[in-house]
Formats: structure tokens, sequence, C-alpha cells
């Protein structure tokens, strides 16, 4: 199969690569001159654990090019994939489309013969009636299908999901369309790939309800580790028990600072405002992405919480920036209001991520950025776990508490216990675990 991916962030990109290694011919297309220039030397612009091997032995075998030429590969193109960005939109929060017409104006002057136009972005109902509707009034001669195939792509574990999916939801009525689509993941499985058939606006509804739960799911357990707390009970083991009831299942049951990233904080308000638009308001979710956004900024009430309430002067150690761990990733990384909320209460902070920095800087620029979690954490008052990167879980804690001034340690991930903490002279303070008051 002879494909184009139009797009080259991170859903394009890995999608782009796994087709190659699948054995189809690839081409990925950006506007972004630079990006595609460092594309072509095998420089990948996102971390992501496999993606750089991925990408260079795939153009090494001639399967994966990149261009910045859209027109003649369209021509050629058994199936193109529209695979590029859908922020929220400024002032209301509706997904913008603008890159989505915008291609899809560029697919429809080009297409020459049978050719599938498959949305892999993340998109509201309907969205798919209206690339139909744009092909139509570009080249109303084009014998196309336009289908919808969401991701479901987790961050740091983008390549191996993309390999070895739940399922693969795919939004069409046309039997050609089916068929094309179905011989592009045939690869994945000897015997019958987890395809899933739906009309194209249910799989365009799937994606968005998919991330809404999954954000309910943490937004509940960060609520129930609240309460907890109060109460004198585990929110670990609280997970657990509920976790193993089968109709409930363990996955996003992990409390901590709130969720943020790429998806779901953008896929909920879109979500919200597609509802609203159709008058059947989602009041859940609607909740779950306030609780959300206020939890945020509320754990710098926790960091504050053993110096009763007041961090002016104190120095705070911050290990891990990005919303979670193998990526560099800071889109609405609970990292940064919480940052933001330790200065406007009179903190300098100080961090160490161990590949999100660069990004970071770009949204922090007024903190101070260090080589390693012990240089981070020398001679600061507190330090707080934010990201539960690997190289934070076996951290030298005699050496830690020898270069801290004060011994405190804030762990929002729950990486530790309290017993392993307070025999070695820490005040620790984690999330929904009783805990003994302390002040400093």
């Amino acid at each position: 199969m002879r494909i184009v991916v139009v797009g080259t962030g991170y859903v394009g990109l890995v999608s782009g690569a796994c087709f190659a290694d699948f054995g189809h011919h690839v081409t990925c297309v950006d506007k972004d001159e630079a990006k595609i220039s460092s594309l072509k030397r095998g420089e990948i612009p996102i971390f992501e654990p496999d993606l750089d091997r991925l990408v260079q032995s795939n153009m090494h075998a001639g399967r994966l090019v990149f261009t910045t030429e859209l027109s003649s590969h369209v021509a050629e193109a058994d199936a193109i994939f529209i695979a590029v960005g859908t922020p929220s939109r400024r002032g209301d929060g509706h997904a913008d489309l603008s890159y989505v017409y915008a291609a899809s104006r560029e697919i429809a002057a080009a297409v020459k013969g049978f050719t599938v136009v498959i949305t892999k972005s993340t998109v509201p109902v309907g969205t798919g009636d209206e690339v139909e509707r744009i092909f139509m009034q570009v080249n109303p001669s084009a014998d196309i299908a336009v289908a919808s195939n969401p991701e479901f792509l987790r961050e740091g574990a983008a390549v191996r999901d993309f390999k070895h999916p739940d399922r693969i939801v795919v939004g069409t009525d046309d039997e050609r369309a089916r068929k094309v689509i179905g011989e592009i993941y045939r690869p994945l499985y000897l015997n019958q790939a987890p395809v899933m058939y739906t009309g194209r606006r249910t799989a365009e509804l799937i994606k968005y309800a998919a991330n809404a739960f999954l954000a309910t799911k943490i937004t509940f357990i960060n609520e129930i580790a609240d309460l907890a707390e109060k109460v004198g009970a585990d929110v670990q083991e609280i997970a657990r028990g509920i976790g193993l009831d089968n109709r409930i299942g363990s996955k996003f049951l992990h409390a901590g600072p709130g969720f943020g990233g790429s998806c779901f904080p953008k896929d909920t308000r879109a979500l919200i405002k597609t509802a609203q638009d159709y008058d059947a308001p989602l009041r859940i979710v609607e909740a779950v992405n306030s609780v959300n956004d206020t939890r945020k900024r509320a754990m710098a009430r926790k960091v504050a919480a053993p110096f009763g309430g007041n961090l002016r002067g104190k120095v705070i150690a911050v290990l891990g920036l990005t919303f979670k761990p193998n990526t560099d990733d800071m889109r609405e990384a609970p990292s940064i209001p919480l940052i933001t909320a330790l200065q406007d209460m009179g903190a300098t902070v100080r961090a160490f991520d161990p590949v999100g920095m660069d990004q970071a800087r770009v949204e922090m620029p007024d903190i101070q950025y260090c080589e390693d979690a012990y240089r981070c954490a020398d001679g600061a008052d507190a330090l707080v776990i934010v990201t539960e990167w690997e190289q934070f879980r076996a951290l030298d804690l005699d050496r830690l508490k020898r270069e801290m001034a004060c011994p405190v340690v804030v762990d929002l991930r729950n990486v530790y216990t309290s017993e392993e903490l307070t025999k070695r002279g820490f005040l620790y303070q984690s999330i929904g675990r009783a805990s003994e008051p302390v002040t400093r």
C-alpha cells in the first residue's frame, strides 16, 4: 500500500513509522521545513521510546520518506491519513479544526483515482461530514471515501500500543474503504486484526468517550484520595480493592496531582462543548474538568503544609516536569500550575527532569534547572516528586537527606512509603495515605 500521512506531530510520526514497519510505503508530509529537514537526518523532534530506531531503519529500507511536497504523493496514494493537530480553540474550548480543513482542501486538489481519506486526528462528531463536503466543493469529480480511524496511543508506550492494539476503530460505511483499511492493518495479526467497523460519527465519538472515561477514573480516585487522607485510609489499597473487580479494572486508578498531556484536557473540553451544542450536557465530564483544573494548583498547599502554610524564602526542589514518564511532553503538565503556585507563595523553585527540561524552559523560563536529582535537592527545604520517572524510584535516600537543608519530601505520586522515609529521618507527605501532621 502507498500511504501518505499529513502531519508529523506525535500521532502522525508514530503512525507513519509503524505503517512503514508493516511493509507499506509511507510518505510523511509537513509544512514545517525545519522539522522535515531534521527528520530526513534521522533526528526525532519528540521523545518516544523506540521511535528513533523505527524511523531510521525504515528510512534506510526506503519505506519511509519525509517531505514538504504534498501534491505528487497524494496523487499516487491508496490512503491518506490526516494527522494534524486539533488544539483547543482559544476562548471557547472547542477543538480547532482549521488544520484539518486546510489539509483537506490541499488533498482534494491533488487526489487522483480512488483514494481513502482517513481522519487520524482527534475530531468532534461531524468532522468527517465537513471533510467530505470540502472534497465535493474543491474537486466534485474526486473518487474518495472519507473514514474515521481514531488513535489510542499512550505517550511513552505509543509504538507498542500501535503494534499491539486493544482494538482498531474504523468509521466508514464504504465497502471499498473497509477493504483498503483492512489491508493496511492486516500485518498486525496472522489471523484477524481486532478491527471494529462502525459508522463515521460513532467512531469520532468513541475517541472522545474513551478519553473522557479515563479522565473520570483518574479524577475519581484523586477525590477518593482526599477523603482517604481525612479518614485515615490508604488510597493505594482502596484502588487495588476496587480495581480487582473486573467491572472496574485497575488501570488509571493511581492517585496523583491531576491529569495533563496533549489529550485528556483538550478532549474533555471539546466533548463538553459538543454536548452543549447538541443540548445534551455531560455534567460528569464537566465536573471532571473543573476538579482536575483546581487540583493541580491545590497541590502547592500540600507542599506548604509542613511549613505551616508559609513558603516565603523556602527553596523547593521539584523532581519531574513532564505530565508523565517516558515523554518530553509538557502540555498541561501538573508541574506548571504547581510551580506557579509555589512561586506565588514566595518559594524559589529549582527542578530536574530526565528529558523534559528543554520543553519546560519554554513554559517556565524563570526557575533553576539542575543536572540531576541530587543537585536539585542540594540545600532545598523540601523535595517534591511530581512525575514518577523510574530514575526517582530508587534514589539514594541517605545522600538525599545529606544534601537537603530540611528533610521534607512531598511525594505526589506515592513512589515511596512513609515507613522507608520516616525511618531515615524525613518528614514525608504523600497522596491519599494517612500521615501524622508535621510542621517545621
